[in-house]
């Protein structure tokens, strides 16, 4: 599947004193959402950064609609949109509990060597996932 789905609630800390969540939140909403779809892959980040590979954001584009507010639990969508050489495409999107679109946005990240920090082809075994998810299509 290339779409993805995980859950989490808004903390106190991750709010300002209107009980409003502040706009840099956003992105690590959106990085779980991104490991928890490699997760569901079967690939593990972590497993991934010992055998020397990285994946670092180089583009992010993030369209705020509504707030996220304190203790509200939110689903973070994560759609595979495309790949290259080196370079992964997500689509994704936050919801709140009344299934109100909240935030969008799009992420370019590239494979990197950790050791020189150059980019590099994905592993085999995420070709082999960009490859079952084109055969779905």
């Amino acid at each position: 599947m290339k779409n993805h789905q995980t859950q989490v609630r808004v903390r106190y800390s991750e709010t300002d004193q209107m009980g409003v969540v502040y706009h840099g939140n956003y992105v690590p909403y959106f990085e779980i959402g991104r490991v928890e779809w490699l997760r569901n892959k079967g690939v593990s980040y972590k497993s991934m950064e010992e055998s020397g590979i990285g994946l670092p954001i180089v583009n992010m584009n993030i369209n705020y609609k509504k707030s996220a507010r304190y203790d509200e639990l939110l689903t973070i969508h994560t759609t595979f949109k495309s790949h290259s050489s080196v370079k992964i495409e997500f689509d994704c999107a936050i919801y709140n509990e009344s299934n109100e679109l909240l935030t969008t946005a799009t992420f370019i990240l590239v494979f990197v060597a950790l050791k020189t920090g150059r980019p590099t082809a994905p592993p085999e075994y995420i070709l082999d996932i960009f490859k079952s998810l084109e055969e779905k299509c």
